[in-house]
């Protein structure tokens, strides 16, 4: 089998955690590590991270224009620093996000513009995607608005093109892999399991 070609990171850590109190929470800590650390051991190759500059961990550090104007803009930069064929584009606060998902996603976008993993009730999980780079900067330079979903599955009959992409499910054992860290209440949870050793 022809090995796949190389794939760069973007972890988006900048948002503004309204329903984590206002929190730093890609700093916060689950199972040791913080959940930023825990993303980007799971990221492939050169990892781009869009947020606040930080000792940990080792990465290419960018901010968008103005900081915390939402994920579009984020990711927007985060892109220009990738120097890879495709882009993983990750969220920074899914604890239990491994390496296998990333590549299993990388495999299933094979022949496409990307892939992105969807969760057990099948929603696409946008910050859980893994894009052939020249189209999601073309897709990122025509688009006008904010949310991740029109980037990348627009409706109606707009000038954006939609994507071509892999729909990959969770693998079974990996449910979590898209658990993400939005509230006080789904940290605490991660924290727990952690202790208890599933990761």
């Amino acid at each position: 089998m022809e090995a796949l070609q190389e794939c760069d990171s973007v972890i988006l850590a900048g948002g503004r955690a309204r329903r984590m109190g206002g929190a730093d929470k890609p700093g916060l800590e689950a199972g040791g590590a913080t959940l930023l650390e825990r993303v980007a051991a799971a990221a492939p190759g050169r990892v781009v991270v869009v947020g606040p500059p930080r000792e940990r961990p080792h990465a290419v550090y960018v901010r968008e224009d103005p900081p915390g104007s939402g994920p579009v803009p984020a990711l927007r930069a985060g892109a220009a620093e990738v120097r890879a064929p495709w882009t993983a584009v990750l969220a920074g606060d899914m604890p239990f996000l491994r390496a296998e998902h990333v590549t299993a996603l990388r495999a299933a976008a094979e022949g496409r513009h990307g892939a992105v993993m969807v969760d057990a009730e099948g929603r696409e999980q946008w910050l859980l995607g893994v894009w052939r780079t020249d189209r999601l900067r073309a897709g990122l330079e025509a688009y006008p608005g904010a949310s991740l979903r029109g980037l990348f599955a627009p409706s109606g009959s707009g000038c954006i093109r939609p994507f071509d992409y892999a729909r990959v499910r969770t693998p079974e054992g990996a449910e979590l892999a898209a658990f993400d860290c939005d509230t006080p209440e789904e940290l605490a949870r991660a924290r727990e399991l952690l202790r208890d050793g599933t990761d």
